[in-house]
């Protein structure tokens, strides 16, 4: 039985650099382009498109599958897709100069590879190789390193259209051989391309990192080099339980940091909403609300909603501009405060706290949570969105690594799990606490009065 009227598998087994593999002749851009035909000809929901591991034929890949046929497409390539989809998903004709029909020579190549292959591994077991997954964590730093140096000289913005190395370093004032090195690493990351001496950005790179796109994330993404200097004090800071010999703040760190939490939230924004379900709360207060992208999505979607945005003086002006930006002066308005000693005021239908609680000690987030229950109106509700680890305290791997980068960066911060949560919240007197999940690495937590 076959649910669909074909279905095409199409091998992208990554493998080590040097090895042959249908990655490193082309097959993704092989299966984008797949993606791209079948959209055209609007197959998409008649045609199933899989990726698989290893075929066993990785020197004549990229290796494409067609069923219910079993037609076995090998050396395809990005240019030969029209022509597969037209002749054979359209027209019923496999094209023969891409089938490869010797089944007994498939079938020895095949064990030939899986015999060499499990020779290779065994050889480097008994010689006491790190194995290549391991051998990428270590040097995973690397990588990221490239890509934030990058942002933080706005290579892709420098790139444009196209240019070589020097006039990119012109542009970003920097020296062209060095500048050079980043470039042929970042075509290796598959974030540039280069034709000759001409560099150029791949679509995503365009897409999210030079100015102008609108889905531009460079200046968020900022926030990100600058924590990565805090990592550096790891080893020290487990050491003595807390961040140590953090970096100081520059004119740009409280900038950065809210545009990061801008972007974050503002992707997040409508699925808060939706699984908060406002209805026709009168007054709400976003403790800590950065940018004011959660009280704007609140206001937008509750037309009688007044917010108030408590936070610190050198975010408020902050606000106060994305506020003005969206048109919502007279509805939501800011305060200045310290959110674990300020008055909070009383009477509210809801209570924010996004992404603030990983800062805080369990102490203080015990502290402000009683705070808050008495800031709500009866029947109000308190809502906490964060990372929320399993009880265990080992996964997600996300919320893992964040209460590290809360080690490095804050006095006492970390990531809870949902049972400290909700320990904390019934202890305030909260009579209610249910999750939400959402998209992503972090959830909701909904506390009612």
């Amino acid at each position: 039985m076959e649910p669909f009227r074909h279905h095409i598998f199409i091998c992208t087994q990554e493998k080590p650099e040097g090895v042959t593999s249908c990655p490193a002749n082309n097959s993704w851009s092989v299966l984008h382009a797949l993606e791209r035909e079948l959209a055209s000809h609007h197959l998409e929901h008649e045609v199933q498109l899989t990726t698989c591991g290893c075929l066993g034929l990785c020197d004549d890949g990229p290796m494409l599958i067609a069923y219910p046929d079993g037609v076995w497409y090998r050396k395809v390539q990005e240019a030969d897709v029209p022509e597969i989809i037209n002749s054979h998903l359209i027209a019923g004709k496999v094209v023969s100069r891409l089938a490869w029909t010797d089944a007994p020579s498939m079938k020895a190549q095949s064990i030939e590879h899986y015999d060499r292959f499990v020779a290779m591994m065994n050889a480097r077991d008994q010689a006491g190789i790190l194995p290549d997954d391991l051998n990428e964590i270590t040097r995973a730093y690397m990588s990221s390193r490239v890509l934030l140096t990058a942002l933080e000289l706005d290579i892709f913005t420098a790139v444009g259209n196209g240019a070589c190395a020097s006039r990119i370093a012109q542009t970003i004032h920097a020296d062209s051989r060095a500048t050079e090195m980043l470039l042929n690493a970042l075509v290796s990351l598959k974030l540039l391309d280069k034709h000759g001496e001409t560099f150029s950005n791949t679509p995503i790179a365009a897409r999210f990192f030079a100015e102008g796109s609108r889905d531009n994330a460079r200046h968020g993404f900022l926030h990100v080099a600058q924590i990565w200097h805090r990592w550096s004090t790891l080893t020290d800071a487990v050491r003595a339980g807390t961040s140590v010999g953090a970096p100081p703040r520059n004119n740009h760190w409280v900038e950065n940091f809210i545009n990061a939490m801008d972007y974050n939230a503002k992707q997040r924004a409508p699925s808060v909403v939706k699984a908060v379900d406002p209805g026709a709360i009168k007054r709400m207060l976003d403790l800590g609300g950065g940018s004011g992208a959660y009280s704007i999505a609140f206001a937008r979607a509750v037309p009688t909603l007044c917010a108030d945005i408590l936070d610190l003086a050198e975010v408020v002006p902050i606000a106060q501009k994305h506020i003005h930006e969206a048109g919502l002066d007279g509805r939501i308005n800011t305060r200045v405060g310290d959110m674990l000693s300020a008055p909070l005021g009383e009477n509210y239908d809801l209570i924010l706290v996004m992404a603030i609680c990983h800062m805080f000690s369990p102490e203080e987030n015990r502290a402000l949570f009683q705070r808050a229950r008495k800031a709500l109106a009866p029947h109000g509700r308190f809502v906490i969105q964060d990372f929320i680890l399993e009880p265990d305290k080992t996964a997600p791997r996300q919320a893992t690594l964040f209460a590290l980068n809360m080690l490095v960066g804050t006095r006492a911060g970390a990531t809870y799990s949902e049972p400290e949560y909700t320990t904390w919240l019934h202890a305030a007197n909260f009579t209610q606490v249910r999750r939400a999940r959402l998209p992503g690495p972090s959830s909701l937590l909904i506390a009612s009065v």
